[in-house]
């Protein structure tokens, strides 16, 4: 699954930061547009979009330091409305000065693109204005109470002491921040917009983790703590500075989390507790359940696939998907002699120990060095297919214990855009059950190697495109190209080489497949949480623990769930397009490239570019 940035993907806590506000600049006087050729158009173009980008960022320091950029490092984001309504104006005022600035007719066809773009990303914030009261502020899968320890020990990087000093002003900012952001979560809640009962209790096993320890309470050092200790160590270690400057630095450390962070999170915990009882136990989706619900999921909906399909068509799609797929598994089932039906198959790979690791650290270490392994094969072919290769190194890693989930998706966070910080394959192995070996490769290719690494990291190293397309975000592409990407990786060589690898593919489509006639179903169709989960048992080999945990997540983030397989399919059907266009001109390289050389790019403005790539193929 994605990303912070859109995060990548995107989660809750890092769309509230980069809808963060700050210092609204001032709107410039709109130059008159020049009667110049297409090119000079172009080059003024991008000199504009450089200048109103980095005006952008400064909205959010949170994605400053995603980036690898040390401005405004001892800050973080504002989280309050009026921070929201900030940065809207701004969008606005910055796509009103586009428009008399520039003349889109005499603009080449990348230029038209970025400036397509641009609108495209004010009109959607604009429009998800409307909706900021049916988002589920706190929640049990991006919630602040995660995302700030998260970011803290991840992408805070600590290189010498005003870097150390710098982190301990953002964590005296946490109450500000979590104050700002569980005013709104109680008001929504006191309107009607109420989170569901797991998620509250999914928001109390987290923050209760985070201020778990020391030096909060008796026991070992928390995660803050320990990270905070290590990071002073590391610069004694660097000759950065002595002993009793780092001693210095702790004691300053310890005495900030107990007083900066301790209490808003107590203030949060009191909150949840109180409110629990207030929530729905079986709940279902927002179109039942929130005041303006239907709306809102519509809108969830085209946000997320970039589409205009209803509701109705994406659950006939999902139907659609699940019976093709359930026929190739037969064919699978019969290759292997597995005598007995679909669902008795399911059983067997779901229950047979050899299918599954040791639930022990060495287990979990076996999973992470096969994992790697995996990628490691995609890495030796990926020229094969793709001239444009990522810089930035990738990692696999488990989930840190304060967010670590059962069941959990596995995902993605990204390297910083020089290549300095490698990216991250997070896995939750908190449950190895939950974890089957059919499934590692699969996983590994999205998360990983030719899936989303390789998509974000190509994203952010592009030098022929502004720097704010580097960095753009859109669901269906991502997670349709991680999707794709575990299609793709059938093509090459020493992948899926065992058929229950072969299995464990197939059984991720499906998964994403169940996807569309779940959310669909929850939040359209009126579909309870027991509804939905017994719909995936039903269909599926998933473990239930996964089952329960993706649900969930579908119910606290309405539409996201359904761009995987609508972003891949449409994907899939440009290429189809493509190789039908060009027969024997068609490059597998030159494809993958115009998918990925223009960075994320919602459905429309994808075909665009590749339509355009076909074109200019036609000619050379």
């Amino acid at each position: 699954m994605r990303v912070p940035v859109a995060a990548r993907t995107l989660a809750l806590s890092i769309a509230l930061a980069l809808a963060g506000g700050g210092v609204l600049a001032q709107d410039a006087p709109a130059p008159t547009p020049a009667a110049d050729s297409a090119t000079s158009q172009a080059q003024r173009l991008d000199a504009w979009f450089a200048e109103k980008y980095q005006e952008q960022l400064r909205f959010s320091p949170i994605t400053m330091t995603f980036l690898g950029r040390k401005e405004l490092y001892d800050q973080l984001d504002d989280m309050s409305e009026e921070a929201e309504e900030r940065q809207l104006a701004w969008r606005k005022a910055s796509v009103e000065e586009l428009e008399r600035s520039f003349d889109y007719d005499t603009l080449d066809d990348e230029a038209k693109l970025s400036y397509d773009l641009w609108k495209l990303q004010y009109e959607v914030a604009r429009d998800t204005a409307q909706f900021r009261d049916n988002v589920y502020v706190f929640n049990q899968m991006q919630g602040a109470q995660s995302f700030l320890p998260t970011f803290l020990i991840n992408f805070h990087k600590v290189e010498d002491e005003s870097d150390y000093l710098a982190y301990l002003k953002r964590v005296e900012a946490v109450p500000r921040a979590f104050g700002q952001m569980l005013e709104r979560a109680k008001r929504n809640a006191e309107a009607g917009y109420r989170m569901p009962r797991f998620a509250y209790d999914g928001v109390l096993t987290e923050a209760r983790k985070v201020v778990s320890g020391a030096p909060f309470g008796e026991g070992a050092d928390s995660a803050l703590w320990a990270d905070l200790q290590t990071k002073a160590d590391a610069l004694v270690k660097a000759g950065k500075i002595d002993a009793a400057r780092a001693d210095e630095l702790k004691s300053q450390a310890r005495a900030a989390l107990v007083a900066h962070v301790q209490p808003p999170y107590a203030e949060l915990i009191a909150w949840a507790e109180a409110d629990r009882s207030n929530a729905a136990e079986n709940p279902s989706g927002v179109g039942s359940t929130q005041p303006n619900g239907a709306d809102y999921y519509r809108h969830q909906l085209r946000m997320h696939t970039t589409t205009d399909l209803t509701a109705d068509q994406v659950h006939q799609i999902g139907l659609d998907e699940v019976k093709r797929i359930h026929g190739e598994m037969e064919a699978l089932k019969d290759r292997v002699g597995f005598d007995g039906d679909l669902q008795a198959f399911f059983a067997h790979i779901s229950t047979d120990p050899k299918f599954k690791f040791p639930d022990t650290d060495e287990g979990r270490q076996a999973y992470i060095d096969e994992a790697t392994a995996a990628i490691g094969n995609i890495k030796k072919v990926l020229p094969q297919y793709f001239g444009l290769l990522p810089k930035a190194d990738l990692v696999v890693k488990r989930v840190e214990p304060f967010r670590e989930q059962p069941g959990a998706a596995q995902h993605y966070f990204p390297g910083t855009p020089d290549g300095s910080r490698p990216g991250v394959y997070y896995a939750h192995l908190a449950d190895m059950n939950a974890m089957p070996k059919p499934e590692l490769e699969v996983i590994a290719y999205h998360e990983g190697l030719p899936g989303h690494h390789m998509q974000i990291s190509i994203a952010q190293e592009l030098t022929g495109i502004p720097e704010f397309r580097t960095q753009a975000r859109s669901t269906a592409y991502s997670e349709g190209w991680g999707l794709y990407s575990e299609w793709l990786a059938k093509e090459m060589p020493g992948t899926y080489q065992d058929p229950y690898s072969e299995y464990g593919r197939l059984s991720s489509e499906l998964w994403r497949a169940v996807r569309l006639v779940v959310d669909t179903g929850l939040h359209a169709k009126g579909w309870t949480e027991q509804q939905a989960v017994d719909y995936f048992k039903a269909n599926t080999a998933i473990p239930e623990a996964s089952i329960r945990s993706e649900v969930q997540r579908y119910i606290t983030w309405p539409g996201q769930a359904t761009a995987y397989k609508i972003g891949m399919i449409r994907i899939q059907e440009l290429r189809r397009n493509a190789e039908s266009e060009l027969g024997e001109r068609f490059d597998i390289r030159g494809f993958h490239d115009a998918v990925l050389g223009g960075g994320a790019l919602p459905m429309e403005l994808l075909e665009r570019r590749v339509d355009q790539w076909i074109e200019a193929r036609k000619k050379a």
